[in-house]
């Protein structure tokens, strides 16, 4: 009887422990969770571009701005840098994030990859893969398959190890094998198709209880969904009838190159790419990105990958929600889950409206829910169940009950905000910024400077010899030249000619900087032609080549190399003699002595100060003690009057810095029209600016005092010009018209209700504690401009100042109803908006 008994209990307890288990399957319109297929609306946030103290607010964003999944990459070479050693700590901290995830009652999608691409270094491959003898990444390559397998069994296992699946209580409702391998598919020939269908067996047989993908995977195996990735997808159609239309990748916006302007895109797109899909049957989409964050240390690919990787998301790469992108977008998010119970019954049913217009239904007995779309330019009038509808051009509308607009795409309900950085010098209290004035330094070795050295005949590929342990190779040689050679004649200009594979390189003569080349996001290959002065007898050159992030896309990215393979040579003008020192013995020299004595992390002694700060010159190391500046706004440190380096705050790396690095002059404008397909250069801003010039400091790696900051300085700069700023929110605005639909918010779909609610503008201020402080500017007419350069129209209501500023001062949020009740009608017949601008303190 007792033993009957335990029995009994163990079955009770284990039961008790699988009972929040969720059973995820599909059918051929939606993910199926628990027997209800579901809407689903996602955002990529990726853990190690953000700092575990972050990770909660970012999620509760998330969460608040209407996602019900957050979409993670795995990065192997983060979480095994050494073969068989493994890093889950800090920002590797996976099961931390995803359960973080799951307090707040999202659900996870977790991309294992485990190549990622993501504009991560090596496409988040660990480089030691390279090194494996007979292996071919990415392939049926028994090597490869071998590492790939294990890697993802380790986070398949981890996750299960911590119930993290949705089948054992967890939030993870799906993972991903393979990345964007379709696009390169064709390339790697006979191997590939048999690699395709070995990865989804091999990830199915790890058990996970959840649906496997595949993106941009049209011959993905049946036992796996397909899906898309771009800045629309809504005529994608998946490989088979039985899986739904999903979006893993939505663009929100694009990546930022060093050497580039940088890429915005507008919210009115995006929603409409959004709808669309929706519209015509999709039912899982994800923003890639809705929070990008920041490339630390060397994480960033590409290569010339800048340390920004903002992606101009929803929320930025501090951490602030981007308005009104983020706002709009979570209206967008309530319109369609308020048509979601039709559309998981039904298929759509489409017809056309007219040129370029069309009407999209879901109807079942008890709901009828209906999209209706311009894909045209212009604005355009339509009819629709007997009703007459005005549709923007290159906009949806969303109608829940097949006859009333709850949101249309183009128009823009939600608050803006003005965002900036602001330096100490504007602030207020100066003395709570940190103050960087005693700075210490230690010259680095200009060519060989370690015993760790070795000597090649020949010239040698970078990547293969540092194995990415650095970004830095040296290469020297030493030759004599003898007096009557034509080198050293008077009237001869001696040119050193260097070919390099890339990224950058400095060359040096007899231990002086001769000069510099970098190359390009869209070329990393460059070619040096400098003038040099040569001596007669021994002259010493020194070739500094360095990597700026390594290829992370393309067929075979793993074999683009790096550095310098030639020719190397001397040029004399005089009888065009030359002197190529490409097959030549050279010595070289992985790192720099820097690295070695890991000054990096500020506590060396050979730190040097005194009265006179070496300033603009190549190949320093700087150091400075400073506090913490005061408040909890996010930080960034303003690189102006540097160079080119990498920077450290109290051991930790904050990305490489490159302001010297300038965006071209023409390619941007002031404002960039929504309308037409999206492009990543048709809305370009920052031309004739550094790429970037602020970058991000987290105040989780500061103390209170006694912080160290570290620069290496490869080109020249002046460090004394450093200063921080804090990421504030200047300003609120709104702009919303009469013919703007009423908020999401206020939706009903009691059709008898008789009263039509009015636009409204809201206005919010991001932080708690903050309550609105002053109106700058309030306009009931035809206001002009856009937030933080409102002006007034032809026409304005005198009464909108006082009557705003009664409604808001004072108050953490407040509502304007949209109305002549309210301001008067100062120009009759015309549509008329309201504008305002306040300031949150």
């Amino acid at each position: 009887m007792r033993e009957k008994m335990l029995f009994v209990f163990v079955c009770l307890l284990l039961a008790a422990m699988t009972s929040f288990a969720a059973n995820v399957t599909y059918d051929h319109r939606a993910i199926v969770i628990d027997g209800k297929p579901r809407v689903l609306i996602s955002g990529s946030i990726h853990y190690p571009r953000s700092t575990p103290d972050m990770w909660p607010d970012l999620i509760q964003k998330s969460k608040d701005g209407g996602l019900d999944v957050i979409e993670t990459y795995v990065f192997w070479n983060s979480h095994e840098p050494v073969r068989g050693q493994f890093d889950f700590e800090g920002r590797n901290d996976l099961v931390k994030f995803v359960k973080l995830v799951a307090e707040a009652g999202l659900y996870v999608h977790l991309r294992i990859g485990p190549y990622v691409c993501a504009e991560w270094n090596y496409g988040g491959f660990p480089l030691w893969l390279h090194f494996i003898e007979g292996i071919k990444l990415r392939t049926d390559n028994k090597p490869f398959k071998v590492e790939m397998q294990r890697f993802t069994a380790k986070i398949v296992d981890l996750m299960k190890q911590e119930k993290l699946y949705a089948s054992q209580g967890g939030p993870i409702i799906l993972s991903q094998i393979e990345n964007e391998y379709g696009n390169v598919e064709s390339s790697y020939g006979s191997e590939a198709k048999p690699y395709v269908s070995w990865a989804a067996t091999m990830a199915n047989s790890l058990d996970t209880g959840v649906p496997w993908v595949m993106c941009q995977q049209a011959d993905a195996p049946d036992s796996v969904i397909n899906t898309c990735n771009g800045f629309y997808c809504d005529q994608f159609t998946p490989n088979s009838n039985k899986t739904p239309k999903m979006w893993t990748e939505n663009w929100s916006g694009w990546f930022l190159p060093f050497g580039g302007a940088v890429p915005y895109r507008p919210v009115e797109d995006l929603a409409f790419a959004v709808a669309r899909f929706f519209q015509l049957g999709g039912t899982f989409q994800n923003y890639y990105m809705y929070h990008g964050g920041t490339n630390f240390g060397h994480s960033s690919g590409g290569p010339f990958i800048a340390t920004s990787y903002d992606y101009d998301a929803p929320i930025d790469e501090y951490g602030l929600l981007r308005q009104p992108k983020w706002g709009h977008l979570k209206d967008l998010h309530k319109s369609i889950k308020l048509c979601e119970e039709a559309m998981v019954a039904t298929n759509p049913k489409t017809t056309s409206l007219g040129s370029k217009l069309e009407a999209t239904v879901y109807k079942t007995s008890g709901s009828c829910a209906a999209f209706l779309s311009n894909w045209d330019t212009s604005d355009a009038s339509v009819k629709f169940n007997g009703n007459s509808y005005h549709i923007p051009g290159w906009s949806v509308s969303i109608l829940p009950d097949c006859k009333n607009v709850a949101f249309n795409t183009a128009k823009i309900n939600s608050m803006a905000t003005y965002t900036n950085f602001i330096s100490p010098s504007s602030k207020d209290d100066i003395n709570s910024l940190a103050s960087m004035s005693a700075w210490s330094w230690i010259n680095e070795p200009v060519g060989i400077s370690s015993n760790n050295t070795f000597m090649r005949q020949g010239l040698v590929e970078q990547i293969n010899t540092t194995a990415d342990k650095s970004d830095y190779l040296w290469y020297s040689i030493s030759i004599e030249i003898k007096g009557d050679e034509s080198f050293l004649q008077d009237d001869s200009q001696t040119t050193l000619h260097v070919q390099s594979l890339g990224h950058a390189l400095h060359a040096f003569i007899n231990g002086k900087l001769a000069g510099s080349v970098r190359g390009s996001y869209s070329n990393a290959k460059v070619t040096l032609d400098v003038p040099v002065t040569l001596t007669s007898g021994h002259n010493r050159i020194d070739l500094l080549s360095l990597t700026v992030g390594l290829q992370n896309y393309g067929a075979f990215f793993d074999m683009v190399g790096a550095g310098i393979t030639g020719p190397v040579q001397l040029k004399g003008s005089k009888n065009g003699s030359t002197l190529d020192l490409s097959s030549h013995k050279w010595t070289y020299q992985v790192g720099l002595k820097g690295e070695a004595l890991g000054l990096s992390s500020g506590t060396s002694s050979l730190w040097t100060s005194d009265s006179t700060l070496p300033k603009n010159q190549a190949l320093i190391w700087y150091k400075t003690i400073f506090d913490a500046p005061g408040g909890s706004s996010p930080l960034a440190l303003d690189f102006t009057g540097m160079g080119k380096g990498e920077a450290w705050v109290n051991g930790q790396s904050i990305g490489r810095y490159w302001p010297t690095y300038i965006a071209p002059n023409s390619g941007c404008s002031d404002s960039c029209n929504y309308r037409g397909s999206y492009s990543s250069n048709k809305c370009l801003k920052n031309c004739g600016k550094p790429s970037q010039q602020l970058y991000q400091v987290p105040r989780s790696w500061l103390k209170s005092s006694g912080n160290v900051l570290v620069l290496f300085e490869e080109v020249g700069g002046d460090p004394t010009q450093l200063s921080f700023a804090s990421r504030e929110v200047s300003s609120l605005c709104s702009r919303v018209s009469e013919s703007h639909p009423s908020p999401v918010d206020m939706w009903t779909l009691d059709q008898q209700k008789e009263t039509k609610a009015k636009p409204i503008v809201s206005l919010e201020c991001q932080l708690p504690s903050q309550v609105i402080s002053s109106i700058k500017f309030a306009s009931f007419g035809t206001p002009r401009g856009t937030c933080g350069s409102y002006s007034h129209g032809r026409c304005s209501s005198a009464k909108a100042l006082s009557i705003v500023e009664k409604a808001c001062v004072g108050s953490r949020s407040c509502n304007v109803g949209v109305s002549i009740n309210t301001f008067g009608d100062p120009c009759v017949g015309v549509i008329k908006s309201l504008a305002i601008e306040a300031l949150c303190t």
